[in-house]
């Protein structure tokens, strides 16, 4: 009987270290696990009601097993309680509230309760194999990772990390590869989460990061931090673009990314599957950076929008096809390089933009300030664009003008206030002509042309504008896709562009997402004053003197 408990001893710590050693995890949580079991299973056979305790001795493998009753006067749960007289045959000097041990002989495990132990241990190695998983892999996003493809699954590939899975998503693979059961793949690690079913592991070969961790394998100078790339967009399994910059005046970034015969470069390029990749030498100055992005069309001029973050680019005629790309691929990864809209013209559009400009701006001037045709010319020739600008500048750069004088600037500005005024009183009446409310001209940041295109986005009361949220405000329209010509064809006559129905109600006029949340919050304000504010508690004596007066 004794070698029979010694061989039981013996087998159950051989399959804690079995257990441990697959699972690569702690043989003391599979002990754990085992005397979890061992306790569920000792509650089956002497009833679910006793605090039933077991111990596994990692060492020995004695197993010991007991209960835990409390010392009471009075018995009224004979399952978690035992006397004074009871307890002193259990433990000496047990006093009345005390918790003592009433050892258990150990239970001979049926079939069913063998079969309940082992889901007990199997859940919990499970539960602690899921969480070392997502303890080694939580940390390592944004790092490259070899594994092995073990299945596609919906078009999802399914790789094989060694210690956990992850998966490559088919919008983040390149277009175009096999992907085989078996084969080593390399991708990058973009993001891990914690899941009941273990940790999830998002894989990607088609973002932009991954690109870069390829030349940093690749280029030691990247590795070292002598160069740095400091913007990247790619078309995955097409072509793709980095901005490049070295901190070594005496180290080509270009060169050094490229190699000797482009050894460095078409490593990169075999791994992406024969993406075409351009490297480009990054700039702080943003016209100079989309040039250079633009390659390997020529740039004639370059023309910057800050407020709107656009930049518009000027082509010569024969350029067009080669700075747009096939399907516009060019200039959207020059954009996308950048941070910043980039539409492309020709010479000719660009003059015909200037001089359709020039031709409303004078216009504008000449009827709104009543001056003759020459004088309107002039200020839009000196970068006069807005009436507010003739009307709030410093009288002496209009004086500056050739051919003004203090006194005509001041007499242009008194128009300009006043063409200003008409303006607004026509915006005010056509506002409320449409019912907007009065009480939405007092909110910040909004003038009557903006109400009166609330108004007509059907926003007339203080509450339709507290239920928009900024995005819906104030986002900017994105512009409708121009049609493009192809990197082969001829240059084609393009369309005007089209607004679509995307954008906040007053995308058009320019503001700030910080003006965005004020006029929101301020239009919400009402909503919080017609909360009644607490009774304050009055004191005793207070009380009991305003009790006395109602009382008289």
């Amino acid at each position: 009987m004794a070698s029979a408990i010694s061989a039981n001893k013996a087998e159950l710590l051989a399959i804690a270290k079995s257990v441990a050693s697959e699972k690569m995890i702690d043989e003391s949580i599979v002990i754990e696990a085992m005397e979890e079991a061992i306790q569920k299973s000792a509650r089956n056979r002497y009833g679910a009601e006793n605090d039933i305790r077991a111990k596994l001795d990692p060492v020995s493998g004695d197993l010991t097993l007991w209960r835990v009753v409390e010392v009471v006067e009075e018995v009224e749960d004979y399952f978690k309680q035992v006397d004074l007289k009871a307890a002193a045959k259990l433990q000496e000097g047990a006093a009345v509230g005390d918790f003592i041990v009433d050892p258990l002989p150990p239970v001979d495990l049926g079939r069913i309760d063998a079969q309940s132990a082992k889901q007990v241990i199997f859940q919990k190695v499970r539960d602690a194999e899921r969480e070392r998983q997502f303890e080694e892999f939580k940390d390592r996003a944004n790092e490259v990772i070899t594994g092995v493809i073990k299945s596609v699954e919906f078009g999802h590939v399914i790789v094989n990390l060694g210690r956990a899975e992850g998966v490559i998503r088919r919008d983040q693979q390149i277009p175009r590869e096999a992907a085989r059961v078996g084969e080593r793949v390399r991708a990058l690690i973009t993001k891990v989460e914690r899941n009941n079913r273990g940790p999830q592991i998002f894989l990607s070969r088609g973002a932009p990061d991954f690109m870069r961790k390829l030349f940093a394998q690749e280029v030691p100078e990247i590795y070292d931090g002598i160069i740095e790339i400091k913007a990247a967009a790619r078309d995955p399994g097409s072509r793709a673009k980095i901005g490049v910059i070295s901190h070594d005046s005496s180290i080509d970034p270009v060169g050094a990314c490229v190699g000797m015969k482009g050894s460095r470069v078409q490593a990169v390029v075999q791994e992406l599957q024969g993406e075409k990749i351009d490297i480009i030498p990054w700039s702080e100055d943003i016209a100079t950076f989309v040039v250079n992005a633009l390659q390997p069309a020529t740039v004639a001029r370059v023309v910057l929008d800050e407020d709107e973050g656009r930049i518009e680019v000027v082509v010569p005629d024969d350029q067009l096809s080669l700075a747009i790309g096939r399907r516009g691929q060019n200039v959207r990864l020059a954009s996308q390089l950048t941070g910043h809209q980039i539409d492309i013209m020709t010479e000719e559009e660009a003059s015909e933009k200037r001089s359709k400009e020039f031709a409303e701006r004078s216009k504008m001037f000449e009827e709104e300030l009543d001056v003759d045709e020459t004088l309107s010319q002039l200020l839009v020739a000196e970068g006069f664009a807005m009436l507010e600008e003739v009307a709030y500048v410093d009288v002496s750069e209009l004086a500056g003008i050739e051919g003004f004088d203090e006194e005509l600037g001041e007499e242009l500005q008194s128009r300009a206030t006043e063409a200003i005024e008409r303006q607004e009183e026509a915006h005010r009446t056509t506002r409320r002509e449409l019912g907007v409310e009065d009480d939405l001209a007092t909110m910040p940041h909004l003038n009557e042309a903006m109400l009166v295109t609330l108004g007509k986005g059907g926003i007339k009361t203080l509450d339709d504008l507290a239920d928009l949220a900024t995005d819906e405000l104030i986002a900017k329209k994105r512009e409708a896709p121009r049609r493009r010509p192809s990197a082969d064809g001829p240059p084609m006559k393009r369309p005007p562009q089209r607004e679509q129905d995307k954008g906040g109600i007053l995308g058009e006029y320019g503001l700030s997402e910080e003006q965005g949340n004020e006029i929101i919050m301020a239009a919400r304000a009402h909503w919080f004053e017609d909360e009644e504010p607490a009774a304050p508690v009055a004191e005793p004596d207070t009380q009991e003197a305003a009790d006395a007066d109602s009382t008289q």
